[in-house]
C-alpha cells in the first residue's frame, strides 16, 4: 500500500516519530509492502514499544489524512534484529537497495532465507499475518 507516490511522505512521518521517541533514524527504506527501518533505540525503551507507536501513529496519520485510497494498517508482528557497529554501512546499503533485492526474490522469501540463515525457528503460519 505505500506506493512510490506517497513513500516519501510515509518514511518522512515514521522519521518524525522515531525522533519524537529520541531515537535516532540511521537508515529506512522499502518496497509497497514493507519497510525496513535501521534505528538507534534508546536504552529505556524496548524495541516492541517503539514499533507500536511507529506503526500505530503511521496508521493514524495515514487514515486521518487519507494518504492511501482505502484504510492503512500494518500486520500484526514485525521483525527485529539487532545489528553490529561492523555490519552498520552492510544493513544501511541493504536498506537503500531495495528495489535491486527484490528483483531476485520475494520480501517473504528473504526473510524466510534470512531466518534459516540465522537458525531462527518460526512457524510460517505466523509470519504473515
Amino acid at each position: 500500500m505505500i506506493s512510490d507516490s506517497i513513500q516519501h511522505r510515509v518514511y518522512e512521518y515514521m522519521s518524525g516519530v522515531i525522533r519524537g521517541e529520541k531515537c535516532v533514524l540511521l537508515g529506512i527504506g522499502g518496497m509497497s509492502d514493507h519497510v525496513h527501518l535501521l534505528i538507534k533505540i534508546k536504552a529505556d525503551l524496548s524495541v516492541s514499544e517503539l514499533m507500536k507507536r511507529v506503526k500505530g501513529n503511521t496508521s493514524h496519520w495515514n487514515n486521518e489524512n487519507r494518504i492511501t485510497p482505502r484504510r492503512f494498517s500494518w500486520q500484526d508482528g514485525f521483525g527485529a534484529f539487532s545489528v553490529s557497529q561492523s555490519q552498520k554501512d552492510a544493513v544501511f546499503s541493504y536498506i537503500a537497495n531495495q528495489q535491486e533485492h527484490h528483483r531476485k526474490k520475494t520480501f517473504q522469501e528473504e526473510f524466510i532465507d534470512f531466518l534459516k540463515k540465522q537458525k531462527i525457528e518460526y512457524n510460517e503460519k505466523y509470519l504473515w499475518s
